[in-house]
Order: structure tokens, then C-alpha cells, then sequence
């Protein structure tokens, strides 16, 4: 049977999967792919919809019962977290959003929860979940105040006259000098081997980076954003050593995330151990 994979569409997991996806990766099995934003693919892994699947951080405590957490494959790094937009006559006001109308990509997306940490202390009045594609038209025609956004968007955001706020990946590595944690690979406990499935993604990535031109038309077939200087760009913030190995310090940057938003009351508490990424 084919194994059942949910992706974004973004050109940092199209990289990634390229090999895995177009079978050039040793005895690994047939692969049907769904591409999706990752709040329709967190909703999709709480019904185990997927033998592997892209999700946030963030909604891992709703998860880990029917799913292993992979050490590689996902989107963790320095200078890759999410933007708060405002409208350009907003520039040099304050970044307090109390009464204000904020658009974000999912409610239990890693940079919802990011956003929810950051305005504890003064949060908006409404938040509107909305398609990740329509937050920057929205906030430039004025229909929300501010709109949280992630992937290229980092990129391209100046050209629809808007300002960054602020950057919660600025805001969090300073907070507690980690990488921020985005986007986790899943394998569904008893339909996957967690130590196959692992072998896989890691032979898949070093496979892209040997050839990254190889994995060009898959990419930009795919590319919400079609300009080439910024689908490498992309690739080149969100696909980097923590994509292969999670490792000690990314380990520390997901027990950090989940560890507060517990204790805010944000997510669910869980046990450090069940967040602990596959390793044996």
C-alpha cells in the first residue's frame, strides 16, 4: 500500500520531500501526497488521516497519543519566525493591538501560539482565522487591523505597502535564546516504523541538497510565490541542519515552546517525554 503523506504546498516541504515523493529514495514505499496549509493538516492528524504529515509545534499536545514526533524533516531555525503586519500609515505606533482585529493562518499554528504568548498581557479585541494567502490583501485593504503571517510572506510583504510590527522570532530568541520552533514531521504510531520513516526524510533531504536544481519543477509547480529569487530564499531560512537533525538544541526549543504554553494555559500539559522526538 502507498504511504499516505500531507505536506504544504511551500517550497521548503516540497524540497524536502522531493526524492521521497518521486520514489528516488531506496526501499522506501510508494507515496500518495496531499498538499494542504498546515492548520488543515493539524485538524486532519487529530483524525490520524496520515501515515506522515507536516503539523505545527504548536499542536502537538493534541497529537502525540497516535503519533511519533520525528527528528528531522521539519521547519526550526533563527530568523524564521513569524511577522506581525500592520498597514504602512501604522509605522512607528505603538505594538500594543488592544481593540484591534488581527487575521492569523490557524488557530493551533506555532505562530498563533507565538502571537498568543507575545500579546498576553495585551491581547486584541477579535482574531479572524483566515486562508494564509488572503491575510496581506486583507490587511492592506483595511478589512483587519494587523494579520500574523509566515512562510514567503517574510519576503514579499513590503510590496503590498505593509510594515512589520514585529518579528516573533526576534521576540522569542531573544526572550530565551533558542531557535523557534514551527512546523514537526509526524509518523502515525502502528501504520508507520518511526526509524524507517526517519531513514527516509533524512536520505530525501541530503538528496535535495546534492541536487537542488533537481527538485526545481516540483517546487515551483507548487510555489504559492513563483519568483525564483524568492522560493530560494525560502528554501534557504526553513531548510537547514535542524531539517536533518533536530538535535539537543532544537529538542530544547520545542520543551521550551510547549513548556510555556502549558503553563499559560494556552495547550494542554504534557509530559516533556512525550514531546521528545524519536530517537531509538
Amino acid at each position: 500500500m502507498p504511504l499516505s503523506l500531507a505536506i504544504s504546498p511551500c517550497p521548503n516541504d516540497t524540497f524536502v520531500f522531493h526524492a521521497l515523493v518521486h520514489g528516488l529514495v531506496p526501499d522506501a514505499p510508494a507515496v500518495n501526497v496531499t498538499y494542504a496549509d498546515v492548520d488543515v493538516t493539524n485538524t486532519a492528524a487529530e483524525r490520524g488521516a496520515y501515515d506522515l504529515v507536516k503539523v505545527s509545534y504548536a499542536a502537538l499536545p493534541w497529537l502525540l497519543d497516535d503519533y511519533h514526533l520525528l527528528p528531522c524533516g521539519g521547519a526550526l531555525g533563527r530568523g524564521c519566525g513569524p511577522l506581525v503586519l500592520t498597514r504602512g500609515d501604522r509605522t512607528g505606533r505603538s505594538a500594543d493591538l488592544t481593540g484591534a482585529t488581527v487575521a492569523v493562518p490557524g488557530d493551533r499554528t506555532t505562530a498563533y501560539l507565538l502571537f498568543r504568548l507575545w500579546s498576553a498581557q495585551r491581547p486584541p479585541a477579535r482574531i479572524e482565522v483566515v486562508p494564509f494567502h488572503e491575510i496581506m490583501l486583507g490587511v492592506a485593504a483595511g478589512r483587519y487591523d494587523a494579520g500574523l503571517v509566515i512562510h514567503e510572506a517574510r519576503f514579499t510583504y513590503p510590496r503590498h505597502g505593509l510594515t512589520a510590527l514585529v518579528d516573533l522570532g526576534e521576540w522569542w530568541e531573544a526572550d530565551t535564546g533558542l531557535p523557534i520552533p514551527l512546523g514537526a514531521i509526524l509518523a502515525r504510531k502502528g501504520s508507520v516504523d518511526p526509524a524507517e520513516a526517519t531513514g527516509w526524510i533524512r536520505d530525501s533531504v541530503r538528496r535535495a541538497w546534492a541536487d537542488p536544481a533537481g527538485t526545481e519543477e516540483y517546487v515551483l509547480a507548487h510555489a504559492q510565490e513563483m519568483e525564483r529569487d524568492v522560493v530560494d530564499r525560502h528554501i534557504a531560512l526553513y531548510v537547514n541542519e535542524f531539517t536533518a537533525e533536530l538535535g539537543a538544541e532544537g529538542q530544547a526549543a520545542v520543551d521550551a515552546l510547549l513548556g510555556r504554553a502549558s503553563a499559560a494555559g494556552l495547550t494542554p500539559q504534557i509530559s516533556s517525554s512525550r514531546a521528545t522526538a524519536w530517537t531509538s
